[in-house]
């Protein structure tokens, strides 16, 4: 919103001219989603905690330990993120550009499922929540909405194409399949993190650091100069999403103050899936869906823990792990859970770097 009312003032205030960059807005947005995070954090997690007096409802199948430690601490944190990332962004990032918009559509819309899945757990006071098939069709739906708008949005070289990392010209153009692979990754992304987000803090600060490498990732491939010298695809308007990337970073930041071992609030369905569709949405638009896999490569190793130990069960009726997604598995196996969460954390760090070496291995 700033950037579309004081630019005009320049002229006889100088000061706003620094309204029309791209770095300085986002670092405004990081700035302006921390402090917000900040502020509302203790009033909300004390009527969350007013509300939903037991808590989250915990596993009665899940490491024995957070039947203690866990019991009792509220849930649906992620309205926070959601509240001081929608408002972070529309005060810094250009509201004329669509493809805000339509970032900002996945990430309510997925929140609101969450939303809806964490409601239902609480009132019903267990842990099933909505249906997965009904989530499903939920984010399938909302998924396929903004791959349409993106598709159409797009410059027509490269609505349907996907870029491949390492290479500097290969572009697949997938035609009108680009949009089931589109709501795979929106999709995907979404319901990786959500398989993430089972310990203190442990999905928060990858999804912090995921959203600080598309934010640079953005900012590079909506710049003709920065694109041409690393040979990347340039892909008009898509720089504005780093302003949604800092607004991310700057509330995710905040809410780990909250959430840090031992959290005082989860952030339950309502954060994981809104964040995660908000990566899965930023990297198709900024054309490096594949990179969001490396970049993302901790939430791909939770996702792939639980399919292959359901796929094992299924068909010899063994468990490869001691319990899945992988981050109980090493909780039965001993580990504490700040030795594990923290040893995450590396990982996430690694793979971003990983995932950033792709701009210039090519």
């Amino acid at each position: 919103m700033l950037f579309n009312l004081l630019p005009a003032f320049a002229d006889d205030f100088q000061f706003f001219n620094l309204f029309r960059y791209l770095t300085f807005r986002a670092g405004g947005a990081v700035i302006t989603a921390l402090i917000l995070s900040f502020v509302l954090g203790p009033s909300l997690i004390r009527w969350l905690k007013k509300k939903q007096g037991e808590g989250q409802p915990i596993r009665e199948d899940g490491p024995e330990s957070h039947l203690l430690t866990k019991r009792g601490t509220p849930t649906m944190g992620g309205v926070l993120i959601l509240f001081s990332l929608t408002v972070s962004t529309l005060l810094w990032a250009d509201l004329s550009n669509l493809y805000v918009w339509t970032v900002l559509l996945v990430t309510g819309g997925f929140g609101l499922i969450g939303f809806a899945d964490d409601y239902l757990k609480l009132t019903k006071r267990n842990t099933k929540g909505l249906s997965g098939k009904l989530k499903l069709v939920a984010q399938l739906a909302i998924s396929g909405s903004a791959a349409a708008v993106i598709m159409t949005t797009a410059d027509p070289a490269l609505a349907t194409g996907v870029s491949v990392p390492f290479f500097k010209d290969l572009l697949i153009d997938l035609g009108i399949l680009f949009i089931p692979f589109a709501m795979i990754v929106m999709t995907g992304s979404s319901n990786a993190v959500n398989l993430t987000d089972g310990l203190d803090g442990l999905a928060i600060v990858p999804v912090m650091i995921a959203a600080g490498v598309f934010a640079l990732i953005a900012y590079l491939a909506g710049n003709t100069v920065f694109s041409e010298y690393l040979q990347i695809l340039y892909v008009p308007g898509a720089g504005e999403l780093a302003i949604i990337c800092a607004s991310l970073c700057g509330a995710s930041l905040g809410f780990l103050w909250f959430n840090a071992p031992p959290a005082m609030v989860f952030m339950g369905d309502t954060g994981s899936l809104a964040c995660g569709g908000a990566l899965g949405a930023i990297a198709v638009v900024a054309k490096h869906e594949l990179v969001l896999a490396i970049v993302g490569g901790l939430f791909v190793l939770e996702t792939v823990s639980v399919i292959v130990q359901v796929a094992s069960f299924k068909l010899t009726g063994k468990r490869v792990f001691r319990m899945a997604p992988l981050h109980h598995h090493f909780e039965k196996k001993g580990w504490a859970e700040p030795t594990i969460v923290i040893r995450f954390w590396i990982i996430a760090s690694v793979l971003a770097l990983a995932g950033l070496a792709t701009l210039k291995l090519r």
